[in-house]
């Protein structure tokens, strides 16, 4: 009888965990996706405002006062998410994900739209493909977070490089890394989540919920953005 009690209290406790890693599972893709709503909104927005886009070309240093900032919130919400509420990592998250919409605005003059919607709508597939593949895989995903990682690193690297090189070889090599790299990093991140989900106390899965969104909104927002090189059609 002991036996059996123990067994259905072990059955219990594992559909129990299988819940909540599925509940805040979606919390995160749920995040993400607002996330990616609002960027899209002031992106759009922002690209067919003319005063903004004057303001933009005519003050580079707004642009990088842009890049500091969203590098600030990146570090602030990802250092400081255990010091901060539920609420506020949220508020953060999509403040940053509106700052990076002012940024990407430029692609809706550099891009047809056509080509912008084709594009998003095959990273949307890739993404789906490889989050749930880091979801439902039973292998360990873990050593490909070090290369991964030094990959990035390497990539950001060859990118500032070609900045003063120009070199339109090394461009598409570093398109053709980029994509890789973030696919590969969709697959991890995923897996990642899914473990912290397992093993974190309940009061803190809802800003766990928000830094899944953080990190998957970034490998989302770069795979689009290296995939657009290639299926990115110039305006007329």
């Amino acid at each position: 009888m002991f036996n059996n009690n123990q067994n259905y209290n072990n059955g219990y406790d594992t559909v129990a965990l299988q819940r909540t890693v599925a509940g805040t599972m979606k919390r995160v893709y749920v995040k993400m996706t607002l996330g990616l709503i609002v960027t899209a909104l002031v992106s759009l927005f922002c690209a067919s405002s003319t005063g903004y886009l004057t303001f933009l070309f005519n003050n580079r240093w707004f642009m990088w006062a842009l890049v500091i900032a969203e590098f600030a919130l990146v570090f602030g919400i990802s250092g400081a998410i255990n010091r901060m509420s539920s609420a506020v990592a949220t508020a953060l998250f999509y403040l940053f994900a509106a700052v990076n919409g002012a940024m990407l605005c430029t692609i809706f003059l550099a891009y047809s739209p056509g080509s912008i919607a084709k594009t998003f709508f095959i990273t949307a597939g890739t993404f789906g493909a490889m989050s749930v593949y880091g979801y439902f895989t039973p292998n360990d995903l873990s050593r490909w977070g070090s290369f991964l990682f030094m990959a990035l690193i390497g990539l950001i690297i060859a990118s500032l490089v070609n900045i003063f090189m120009h070199s339109s070889t090394l461009d598409w090599i570093i398109s053709i890394a980029g994509v890789i790299i973030f696919v590969g990093l969709t697959a991890w991140d995923t897996q990642q989540i899914k473990r912290m989900a397992m093993e974190m106390p309940g009061e803190h899965l809802g800003r766990l919920a928000t830094l899944g969104a953080l990190s998957l909104y970034l490998d989302f927002i770069n795979l689009f953005l290296y995939l657009l090189r290639f299926f990115g059609n110039s305006r007329d």
